[in-house]
């Protein structure tokens, strides 16, 4: 009994020093436990924002190393683009020049070919009428000689009847001695005469026949010549028809003519307004002059770009003007050529029709008078009233011949006239549809002002680079401004840039800021609510160095300690018994793989547990 009473209190004097030592431990827990609430604040707070400034940091440097990447792609294809367009305005550019001399050269043939083609239908017309009138006088000399047989045939049918009344009344004893006394005489002369009417019929049959011949000629000559005329007309068409395009060309050629003056229009508008800000902006140096010095490097540069822009936009004024002046006077070189090669012809068919009425004057002078020289070879023999009555009607032949190469002259003036009247009303419709670009005295003052506006342009130009040279400064020096103009471009849009994703990162970071804002607020609301609810006693049993609360729960619930390796083992023994069945060995399967899972987890903990101390340590050392 004593010794229990003295086991009883050694016992319960051994729990009271336990229970002193478990309440020093638990208030020093307490207190460290206050300690790490306290300060945990600040150094989740410390740590978050640490965290979070690192995520900033390096989510600013991706971005900022993408953007170098993606500024150096967007220069080589600003590169790439750039040689593209130039290229493309160089093709551009040659394909318009070779258009414009493709056009040129087609104007030329198509007025060669008309020019050709109206010389040809003029010559086939001269020469038909030339051959017609051939025939004609052939005609009316065949129909004089006719004439001239038909009067001989008369005469001998005359004669024959005078010769039989003379035959008839003579006596009968008087026909011996007129036989013997005039037989010499009459039968001579009778036979002289035969003979002469013999040689002069078959002449006139060889000449009639020639002249038969000579028709057929002129007729198969006539019927050629009509071939060819109507070759020519179908030529004349088929010109027609191949001009059409070209003349639906020249009249959108004439729109774009139209286009260019109106964007000349614009760009002279455009030169004006940069004329007036230069002049403002020169009025500004020359204020700031004035006033001081100038306020720094950065209004010289922007003064200096400010003058190569306008110096390059002025260079492309001038070149475009150029063009444009070229382009007109071409055209108006075109009209003028035009113009005056129809008064050329003009004045060449009047000369032609001149000499063709004196041509055919004398040619019908000298007809004239081989006819009568002939008549008077062939009438050697008749009477001054024979030969009178053969050489009148001549008179009017030749006057109906010089009235119809009259006739015929003034037909073809007024042909020509109308012709012309007709070309005139196109060319004043031409006129009215291209709203008077084609007028002379307009072209001209056209010409004038752009001509005046160019000698101003190059003197501006000049002025400038004159004034670029007293600087000190040349084309280099212009270029290298060009560069660094465009890298300070470049630098202000990557500025802008990063400042948008400055700001991006400071409402992340106010963003963050609200949440631990409200963290916090959420943790006070917490302290307080705990500080409300009634304490807990945190009766936290006795632990051995290196145990754990689980392990001193399984102790306390008299739970086995487990080795997976001796139950792997144990599973490896059981799966080589042969005397297992199919489900049993399934089930021995299915119980290594949950076991391989378990220590797979168990090691994953195990390291979780090691972090987690590695963490509590390395707080405990920052404290």
């Amino acid at each position: 009994q004593a010794v229990r009473e003295s086991l009883i209190r050694t016992h319960e004097m051994e729990l009271v020093r336990v229970i002193k030592m478990k309440d020093s431990e638990i208030h020093r827990l307490q207190g460290a436990l206050v300690t790490l609430r306290d300060g945990a604040q600040d150094k989740v707070k410390a740590v978050l924002q640490a965290e979070a400034r690192e995520d900033a940091r390096r989510a600013w440097e991706g971005e900022r190393v993408r953007l170098l990447h993606d500024l150096e792609t967007l220069k080589a294809a600003k590169k790439q683009v750039e040689e593209m367009l130039t290229h493309t305005v160089t093709a551009d550019k040659q394909k318009a020049a070779d258009l414009r001399t493709s056009h040129h050269a087609h104007q030329e043939e198509v007025t060669r070919i008309k020019r050709d083609s109206e010389r040809d239908i003029r010559r086939l017309m001269d020469e038909l009428k030339s051959r017609e009138r051939s025939v004609l006088s052939l005609e009316r000399e065949l129909g004089a000689q006719a004439g001239y047989a038909q009067r001989l045939a008369l005469q001998r049918e005359a004669l024959d009847e005078a010769s039989e009344r003379r035959n008839a009344g003579s006596p009968k004893r008087e026909i011996p001695a007129a036989v013997t006394n005039s037989g010499g005489v009459t039968g001579g002369a009778g036979v002289k005469e035969g003979h002469l009417e013999e040689r002069d019929v078959r002449r006139f049959q060889l000449r009639i026949g020639e002249l038969h011949g000579v028709v057929r000629k002129l007729e198969d000559r006539n019927a050629l010549l009509a071939d060819e005329r109507n070759e020519l007309l179908k030529r004349v068409r088929e010109t027609e028809a191949q001009l059409k395009p070209l003349l639906d060309k020249n009249r959108r050629l004439a729109k774009k003519c139209d286009d260019l003056v109106a964007a000349q229009q614009r760009q002279e508008e455009r030169v004006r307004g940069l004329s007036r800000e230069n002049l403002e902006l020169t009025a500004s140096q020359t204020a700031c002059v004035t006033c001081g010095p100038p306020s720094g490097h950065e209004e010289m540069e922007e003064g200096d770009e400010a003058d190569e822009t306008e110096i390059e936009f002025l260079r492309l004024q001038v070149a475009e003007q150029q063009n444009i002046i070229d382009d007109l006077t071409k055209a108006l070189q075109s009209a003028a050529y035009d113009r005056n090669a129809m008064e050329l012809d003009i004045i060449r068919w009047q000369r032609k029709q001149k000499r063709r009425s004196s041509r055919s004057s004398k040619r019908i002078l000298t007809q004239k008078l081989v006819g009568v020289e002939r008549e008077m070879s062939l009438d050697s023999d008749s009477s001054y009233a024979t030969d009178r009555t053969a050489g009148t009607p001549g008179t009017p032949d030749t006057d109906m011949d010089e009235h119809m190469a009259r006739e015929e002259t003034e037909l073809r003036f007024r042909h020509l006239m109308h012709e012309y009247q007709a070309l005139q009303r196109a060319y004043s419709l031409l006129h009215e549809q291209l709203g008077g670009g084609l007028d002379a005295e307009r072209d001209a003052l056209t010409r004038e002002q752009l001509q005046a506006d160019l000698l101003k342009y190059q003197a501006r130009v000049e002025d400038l680079e004159r004034a670029l040279s007293q600087r000190g400064q040349d084309a280099t020096w212009v270029e290298e401004k060009q560069q660094l103009c465009r890298r300070n471009q470049e630098l202000l849009q990557k500025l802008h840039e990063l400042e948008n994703d400055e700001n991006s990162l400071k409402q992340e970071v106010q963003d963050l800021q609200d949440q631990n804002e409200l963290m916090e607020f959420r943790i006070l609301e917490l302290e307080e609510r705990e500080r409300r609810s009634p304490g807990l006693s945190l009766l936290l049993p006795p632990f051995r160095e290196g145990d754990s609360p689980l392990q001193w729960y399984c102790a306390r619930e008299a739970a086995m300690e487990v080795s997976i390796h001796e139950l792997m083992k144990k599973l490896d023994l059981l799966g080589d018994n042969a005397n297992l069945r199919n489900d049993e060995q399934v089930a021995v399967i299915q119980a290594r793989t949950v076991l391989s899972l378990a220590d797979k987890w168990l090691h994953q903990i195990e390291g979780t547990e090691v972090a987690l101390q590695q963490k509590m340590i390395d707080l405990e050392n920052e404290k």
